[in-house]
């Protein structure tokens, strides 16, 4: 896998893009997931692009934001275009949003239209760049099952819709996630990894909390110590017969304290592990 870094992981913390850069590089991450409001507030300061990143080594795997699917199209088209100068300048190819803010279950016939008219539009602006949407596998929008990410990928029927796959909110959807991942690899074109040290914690990683400098983040927890069977995953994923698979990116997606501690410890283990099949090839 090519592993980035979340700058959304460092929202709440005083550091700079240079020191984050300087740290992903010393840490041998291949990349960051840029979040929109940190790519936003850059944007006044030019100078940080993907030439500068690239010096570090570094690559923007993708540009993280929110799209408003529900707007009027003059106002999604302009966040689309806005997404897309600042996707271009960073150097990625990757545009992530959510579908819409509710539960497939609790979608309307009437808004599922809206919402599949709303993410083509999107798709067709964005094909015009030469760029990628990406929705993620995610709680409370109508991607929260594998059935309904299916359903809304074939309706949008657009070549550049595509899919980040949240293993935990796979997971929390109770599908096995190496099952889902075969039934959606066709999509796949990103992986966030996090966990959670139990089911009845899940409530941590809700946009009120996560987003709150004051949120709890009691069960929040490094990627091989919670209820999501990691080892079990990767290891699918290092030797999955399917080259892409093998070498999808993915973003270590951390809520909780010590950032650059967890993130450096998970990413050892990450490459420990991936360098395990090649340990018993020789």
């Amino acid at each position: 896998m090519i592993l980035s870094v979340c700058t959304i992981s460092f929202r709440h913390q005083l550091i700079s893009i240079d020191q984050l850069a300087q740290w992903a590089k010393n840490n041998h991450f291949k990349g960051i997931e840029l979040w929109g409001a940190h790519a936003k507030n850059l944007a006044c300061q030019p100078r940080y692009n993907q030439a500068w990143l690239s010096e570090y080594g570094l690559k923007t795997t993708m540009l993280s934001d929110y799209l408003p699917l529900n707007a009027t199209e003059n106002e999604l088209r302009k966040q689309v275009e806005s997404l897309c100068h600042l996707a271009k300048h960073w150097g990625t190819k990757k545009i992530r949003t959510f579908a819409g803010t509710t539960a497939s279950a609790d979608t309307s016939n009437d808004t599922f239209t809206e919402l599949t008219l709303a993410l083509r539009k999107a798709c067709q602006w964005l094909a015009q760049h030469g760029l990628t949407l990406i929705i993620e596998t995610h709680p409370n929008t109508f991607a929260d099952t594998v059935a309904s990410t299916q359903k809304i990928i074939e309706h949008v029927d657009c070549n550049n819709l595509k899919i980040n796959f949240d293993v935990l909110h796979v997971w929390e959807s109770k599908a096995d996630i190496i099952t889902s991942l075969e039934i959606l690899k066709p999509y796949i074109n990103h992986f966030h990894l996090k966990n959670v040290s139990s089911a009845d914690l899940l409530e941590v990683f809700s946009p009120a909390t996560v987003y709150s400098a004051s949120g709890s983040r009691e069960g929040i927890v490094p990627l091989f110590e919670g209820v999501v069977n990691y080892k079990s995953f990767l290891n699918h994923v290092n030797n999955h017969p399917d080259k892409n698979i093998r070498q999808m990116e993915a973003s270590l997606e951390w809520f909780g304290n010590d950032c650059k501690k967890i993130l450096t410890r998970d990413r050892y283990l990450i490459q420990q592990l991936q360098q395990q099949p090649l340990a018993k090839a020789v």
